[in-house]
Parts: C-alpha cells; sequence; structure tokens
C-alpha cells in the first residue's frame, strides 16, 4: 500500500519505511529520508482514497494539493476511477486539471460539491485553518464551505498551538481601492496582538499581488494570539473593503498529517 505514495518506494516490494508512512509511530526516523514535497505527496494520495466514482470534487490550490489533482488525473486515466467532475478553486489549478484531462465545471452548475481536498498553510488543534499564502483564498472558501467532506492535507511544519503561531502570514483579500486606509484599519483590529499589515508584493519593482478576482492582498503577521476566531473573523469582514480573509473556521472535516511519524488522520467529529 505505501508504495504509490511516495517516488522513493517506487519498484520495491518491501520498501523500508512504508509503514511509517501510513500508519502513526511512536519511533521517529533515524534519518531525514524524505523530502518535505515527500510528505505533501504522501498527505495528498492518502486523501485521493476517499474520492469515488461520480463525485463532484472541490480541487484545491497549492504545492501539496497540486499532487493530488495528479493523483486524481492519473486515476482517471487508469479507469480505476469514473465520471469525475472538478471544480477548481484558482485559475491556476484550473489549468492544471484541464491540461491533465480532468472534466470541469463550476459552482453555477454543481452548488453543493462532495468533497473537496486542499492544503493548508496552518492548523491548529480544532482544525481551525489559515490559508491564502497562495492568493487563491476567496475561490477556496467559495468551493470548500459548500463541500458535504473537506479534506485538509499538510506536512507536519503546518501544525500551530494557535492561528497565526507561525508567524507568518494570515491573509485578507482587500479591494485595490485606498487599499492603504483598509491596511491600518485591519492593523489597528489588532494592535493589542502587536500585528503588522503589509501589501502583498510581486517581483523586484514591489507590484501589488493581484488575485484571481482582481483584488489585493494585505498580509497581517500577530506576535500574539488574536483570542475568539469567530469574534476576529467578523470583525475582518465588518470593514468595508475587506472581500474575504483567510481563517478558514470549523470547516475542515478531516486533516491529514504527513511527517517522521507517519500519517495522522484528524477528524473533526473525533477531536472536537
Amino acid at each position: 500500500m505505501a508504495i504509490p505514495y511516495l517516488p522513493n518506494f517506487m519498484g520495491s516490494d518491501t520498501p523500508p519505511m512504508a509503514a511509517a508512512l501510513l500508519l502513526p509511530s511512536s519511533v521517529p526516523l533515524s534519518q531525514p529520508i524524505f523530502s518535505q514535497d515527500d510528505y505533501k505527496k504522501a498527505a495528498a494520495y492518502k486523501a485521493v482514497e476517499f474520492v469515488q466514482s461520480g463525485m463532484v470534487l472541490g480541487l484545491g490550490t497549492g504545492s501539496t494539493a497540486k499532487h493530488a489533482v495528479d493523483r486524481i488525473a492519473e486515476l482517471l486515466r487508469q479507469g480505476t476511477l469514473k465520471d469525475i467532475v472538478g471544480i477548481p478553486t484558482s485559475k491556476k489549478t484550473y489549468d492544471q486539471a484541464f491540461s491533465l484531462g480532468i472534466p470541469l465545471s463550476d459552482l453555477d452548475s454543481h452548488p453543493v460539491i462532495d468533497l473537496a481536498i486542499d492544503g493548508a498553510d496552518e492548523v491548529d488543534p480544532h482544525l481551525n485553518l489559515v490559508k491564502g499564502r497562495g492568493g487563491s483564498l476567496l475561490r477556496e472558501k467559495m468551493v470548500e464551505c459548500v463541500c458535504k467532506k473537506f479534506i485538509v492535507i499538510v506536512d507536519e511544519s503546518k501544525l500551530v498551538e494557535y492561528i497565526g503561531g507561525s508567524g507568518l502570514a494570515m491573509p485578507v483579500e482587500v479591494v485595490p481601492y485606498c487599499w492603504k486606509f483598509t491596511a491600518v484599519r485591519l492593523q489597528n483590529l489588532f494592535e493589542d496582538t502587536d500585528c503588522v499589515a503589509k501589501l502583498r508584493a510581486v517581483g523586484d519593482d514591489g507590484e501589488p499581488y493581484v488575485t484571481d478576482n482582481g483584488n489585493y492582498i494585505v498580509d497581517l503577521y500577530f506576535k500574539k494570539a488574536i483570542g475568539d476566531l469567530k469574534v476576529a473573523s467578523d470583525r475582518i469582514l465588518r470593514l468595508a473593503g475587506v472581500v474575504e480573509h483567510g481563517m478558514f473556521l470549523d470547516m475542515a472535516t478531516t486533516v491529514i498529517v504527513a511527517g517522521e511519524l507517519g500519517i495522522t488522520i484528524k477528524n473533526k467529529e473525533l477531536d472536537q
């Protein structure tokens, strides 16, 4: 069963460390045999085991979700899966899935989705997420909020004690009009956490990053926990100029974590 999950294992009948990547173990690996991308691929392939023929699937965006899309396409070519319809969460994922021959549609045609598979930038102990460091948070949330089941796939580096605990960005998508005004208001909302708000920029000239929806992203950096997440979410969304934020609260039904101790599956109904 472990052979498909990691390229290191291909061609071996009894691959070393196969069991460790399928079942949690109390014994850590003696050496860092696998890369972070190997762990991402292992989590993605495990998630695709939940996919069944005839499903409408939300196709996530990012380096981890890419492996899941590749695997779904592979199973379609093999005939193991049939009659799949994919709903991409970004232009990038659309291009990838289209090039691989996955039939695609949208939320207008399929307002209810059987299953979505996507990565995350942070996962807290209650399975709340930070997403959107890749810039696709709005479409991801639109797709994943209407899923019957939402499987999140991560490597163990994405686990945090609290939302914002990595010290990295919590993205907020904003309209370009007077974005500085909006950024200041966002920063002031969380001044008690020593929050810093920065416009996401690209290239050597520092041009604003533009989302698939034509908006900008203001990244919030917290030095302390922000408290009640639902209260924080409401405060952000009440600001005129804000389109959506990257906190995905009470949305994940399953989180698959791959790391040195193997693959761990966390279920919302069991953990909360």
